[in-house]
């Protein structure tokens, strides 16, 4: 059973009340209390003697509430006439006696059993309140009596009615369902459709509590959440009341999930104790509502004082994606209670500006950095940063970063200094500042963002590396704030055979053809066509009624042309499948002069909300809205492309974002297989380790390499070096960087390219690790400036292509795909260790392996085809390649224009009959199968009328069957069946 006690030791323990919208949701007993402490106030109103001014002053109190919200009336008083009522102290600040004498004033009271409306015998099992004014509602339960949270949920919906007044919107700041296991809780009471989330610590990382030895599985509730000091900080800086925009505004009363307060406490609590300076890696799956959690970590930051001023200057939340920038600024403003503290740098001028003015917030992108860094001056040296940075695996090692890092430590001028305080300088600045504290949130940490963010620590004499903190994917599809896009997976293969088109034998590079003959039959139309259609079929048949008819899907390419290619042919086959569906396309850049804005019709920005809008029901990509795009509509994804780590990680995630009514996903996957799949998710499923640290001595390695092919010499290093820290331009450089590409040139084709590949394993490497090593080196600072300026002059070895010209001896024979049974891929239940940054070491080149042409192609085939052929596949192949050769006979098209149907199709059927049995050779197995099946020849004379008549004039043949007429004639007669599943 249920314990008071805990909670009494920091609230009172009051008599059984009663509020009902008479006593105006102030406790009885209240009143008295509150008018004692706030006696000159109350004389200001005047008439608060007589019950009537009580119930005036009652009757604004719950005017206010109901129009701001209990926390917000908490936060910021309420004004009557003449007179401002502070209704809430709030924690006092370091040293500051006189508000904490003031906070002690604050009656924090729990009363059990509480009548909560008049005449009625309804009573909730429990209430806090504080001054008087109700705060948290709770209705417990317990397996002893065989009753469980989903009954206290139950409870909420069919018996809390929000016209009651302590359980109407905004009255209380949260609402939990409590047994002794678990805990829930919901922000808005709805009857029936009020929502319940679990508020639960996590056990092995999924959902649920661990066993406590010394007590409930619960008792962190009232233990540590709902004692004194903690419900304050809540009232004060978490529980937000927010205003949604779209289609139309709504007031959302926003409260913690367990692990966003954890996580946001543990890290304020740690910069309180250790100061500024700390790094924290903070790995949150996707579904952790991270926009919000960031938006309370920057606000409690900004609160942290210590000897009386604060902690830190200023905030920075830093993202590498300008959607992402709007929206954790959208969430920073709305949970700010003080105006005019946050900025949006939008621009880099504005960056510089609110930087400069000390804002105490700011919202920005990375790539900004570099174009404020020698603007800003010497005085932000003394100045304190939090940065926070939002998907932390990608840009947070590089050149910007560095350039973050010198601006924010206020460097002064540069040019000013000497060469030796120049190299000095440049160091320091890829160093994590020391005056401020890094807080790096991610679901899919990389090795560099581990060892340069995470925890360090030993663990059988081996050193590691860990988050700080981890809510893991694993408990987010628990908890169902994300969906598990490996639950219904379907992989499609793919079965080629290709034919030789030359009689000779021809020698070539087999590790080469191999791959331009995977990419020449997978970019074939026919091949396209075919997975096209069983995609849109799939897409008609068995998503687009889900979601109530608004089901979306995506398909995943491997380049802009194939991107293209899909895009035109999903849509010809939903015009087949005699569906008002359309596709929508999204690339960078432009495929054959023509971008994706001009194929759409509209601007790239405006995708993601046309996209919403019928009839746009698939979106066709090639590297773009794989990363950062939380459509919750998407509900299937059909991939053709190799993904691998966290690309296949990100790009699969796109599905899990949560709908009403979305309770699974499905994916068809052309091109990867399920222990690939398995392997790039179980890195993140549950918390990921780092084992080891990067070896800074592997730059020495690979010094030693680059010296032994005498490409430069140390007076170049320093020549170039020298004068590039002076500003030279370029003609003062050129000169001997341009020597030393000569001696590189003079290098022998395995020399080049273990130079080159030495080279830019340097430059990447001590990028890295120079942000981390705690002692600096100047020989291999001016190394990295020496190198990024030298390797773009070193072109890249001339590789023979020893398979050049094997498609011109080559065609695609058969090409068949089916489809697997769906399966649920599973995730092994184990946290995931990285291995760290590989530094590389010079590459050398791989000797050809020379192979005739007939046994690349028996090869291939035994790879990709090494299935039963049968006739049927080629009988398939041969009718499709019918409708189009049809349609361009120049008396059926005039017969369709200037006839009726009933003409029209004898000149169909003269037609067809004539390509048949005038390349009787091509069409053998054809005519074959017409000789040996009943009503065949009908069918076929159906099919192809049906298909190609227009009663316009101008044929009609779907785009699907094009590429089946292009099959050189030649195909017929081969030795081997060709296949299709169609």
């Amino acid at each position: 059973m249920f314990r008071i006690s805990p909670i009494g030791t920091a609230m009172r323990k009051a008599r059984t009340p009663t509020i009902t919208r008479r006593s105006r949701s102030m406790r009885r007993g209240s009143f008295a209390s509150f008018e004692r402490r706030r006696r000159r106030r109350m004389e200001k109103l005047g008439g608060l003697a007589d019950e009537r001014g009580r119930r005036a002053f009652l009757g604004r109190l719950s005017s206010e509430i109901a129009k701001r919200g209990i926390v917000d009336v908490l936060r910021r008083g309420i004004k009557d006439r003449a007179a401002h009522f502070t209704l809430y102290y709030v924690t006092p600040t370091e040293g500051n006696a006189e508000a904490k004498e003031l906070y002690d004033e604050n009656i924090f009271s729990v009363t059990r059993q509480l009548c909560y409306t008049a005449g009625a015998r309804l009573a909730l099992d429990l209430c806090i309140f504080v001054n008087g004014l109700p705060l948290v509602t709770m209705e417990l339960k317990n397996s002893l009596t065989k009753q469980s949270t989903a009954d206290a949920v139950r409870q909420y919906r069919e018996d809390r009615s929000p016209r009651d007044l302590l359980f109407s919107f905004k009255r209380c700041m949260v609402h939990f369902a409590v047994d002794d296991r678990t805990v829930m809780f919901s922000a808005q009471l709805a009857g029936k459709e009020s929502v319940f989330l679990p508020f639960n610590k996590g056990n092995h990382g999924g959902a649920g509590n661990p066993p406590n030895p010394a007590g409930l599985m619960t008792d962190y509730l009232w233990q540590d959440i709902l004692t004194r000091a903690k419900l304050s900080r809540i009232i004060e800086g978490y529980a937000q009341l927010v205003k949604e925009t779209g289609a139309g505004t709504r007031e959302q009363m926003i409260f913690p999930r367990y692990h966003q307060l954890d996580c946001v406490e543990r890290l304020l609590a740690d910069v309180r104790a250790h100061g500024i300076g700390g790094r924290y890696l903070v790995q949150h799956s996707a579904g952790s509502g991270k926009s919000n959690s960031i938006a309370w970590l920057a606000h409690g930051l900004v609160g942290l004082m210590r000897d009386g001023r604060p902690m830190v200057d200023s905030v920075l939340v830093v993202t590498d994606r300008r959607i992402l920038d709007r929206q954790i600024r959208d969430a920073v403003k709305q949970f700010m209670q003080m105006s005019n503290i946050v900025a949006w740098a939008k621009h880099s001028s504005a960056l510089r500006q609110a930087i400069a003015d000390g804002k105490r917030i700011i919202v920005t992108t990375i790539e900004k950095f570099p174009h404020i860094a020698q603007a800003m001056s010497a005085s932000l040296a003394g100045r304190r940063f939090a940065i926070i940075i939002d998907e932390a695996h990608a840009g947070q090692t590089g050149r910007n970063a560095a350039q973050m890092n010198r601006t924010l430590a206020g460097g002064g001028d540069f040019a000013a200094l000497d060469d030796e305080d120049k190299i000095n300088a440049l160091m320091e600045s890829r160093r994590l500042l020391p005056n401020a504290s890094y807080f790096a949130f991610t679901a899919t940490p990389k090795n560099k963002t581990e060892e340069l963010f995470g925890t360090r620590y030993e663990e059988d004499d081996a050193v590691m590396h860990r988050p700080f903190h981890v809510y893991t994917m694993k408990q987010a599809i628990e908890e169902g704030f994300i969906l598990d896009v490996l639950k219904n997976y379907t992989t499609v293969e793919s079965w080629y055979r290709i034919v030789r088109t030359v009689e000779d034998d021809p020698m070539f590079d087999t590790r080469r053809a191999q791959k331009k003959l995977r990419a020449f039959v997978e970019g074939k139309r026919n091949v396209i066509a075919q997975k096209a259609a069983v995609m849109a079929e799939h897409f008609c048949a068995s998503v687009a009624r889900r979601l109530g008819g608004k089901a979306r899907a995506m398909i995943v390419t491997s380049s802009i042309e194939r991107c293209a290619a899909y895009y035109r042919a999903v849509n010809d086959a939903l015009a087949a499948e005699r569906r008002s569906y359309r596709a929508l396309i999204a690339f960078s850049g432009e495929h054959e002069g023509v971008t994706c804005a001009e194929m759409n019709g509209f601007p790239d920005t405006d995708i993601p909300a046309r996209f919403k809008e019928d009839p746009y029901r698939i979106l066709v990509v090639a590297d773009m809205f794989q990363t950062g795009f939380d459509e919750p509509l998407l509900t299937a994804m059909y991939v053709d492309k190799k993904l691998a780590g966290i690309a296949a990680v990100q790009t699969l995630s796109r599905l899990n974002r949560a709908y009403p009514g979305k309770r699974e996903v499905c994916v068809l996957d052309f091109a990867n297989n399920e222990g690939d799949v398995a392997d790039a998710f179980a890195k993140y499923y549950r918390t990921t380790l780092l084992a080891g640290e990067t070896d800074p001595n592997k730059l020495h390695d690979l010094i030693a390499v680059m010296e032994g092919y005498e490409v430069y010499a140390g007076s170049d290093v320093e020549r170039v070096v020298r004068r590039f820290l002076e500003g030279a331009e370029r003609p003062l450089l050129d000169p001997t960087l341009d020597a030393c590409a000569a001696r590189y040139m003079e290098l022998e084709v395995g020399e080049q390219i273990a130079f080159k590949s030495a080279a830019k394993n340097f430059v990447r490497t001590y990028q890295f690790l120079a942000m981390i090593l705690s002692s600096s080196n100047a020989a291999w600072e001016k190394m990295s400036i020496f190198l990024h300026l030298l390797v773009p002059k070193l072109p890249s070895p001339p590789e023979e292509d020893l398979a050049e010209g094997i498609l011109e001896t080559v065609d695609l024979g058969s090409y068949r795909n089916a489809a697997r049974e769906a399966i649920a891929i599973l995730c092994a239940d184990e946290d995931a260790v990285l291995l760290p940054v590989p530094t590389g070491s010079a590459a050398h080149p791989t000797a050809p392996e020379l192979d005739p042409l007939s046994e690349i192609v028996a090869a291939f085939n035994k790879s990709f085809g090494n299935i039963v052929w049968t006739e049927d596949d080629e009988v398939r192949r041969q009718i499709y390649s019918l409708p189009v050769q049809v349609a361009q006979d120049r008396a059926y098209r005039n017969a369709m224009k200037n006839s009726d149907a009933q003409n029209a199709r004898t000149e169909s059927d003269r037609v067809l009959q004539d390509i048949i049995y005038k390349n009787i050779e091509d069409y053998l197995k054809l005519i074959l199968h017409m000789q040996s099946t009943p009503g065949f020849e009908d069918r076929l004379r159906d099919f192809v009328f049906d298909t190609t008549y227009n009663g316009g004039g101008v044929p009609r043949v779907p785009e699907q069957y094009a590429p089946y007429a292009e099959q050189s004639r030649e195909a017929a007669d081969r030795e081997e069946g060709f296949g299709r599943r169609y």
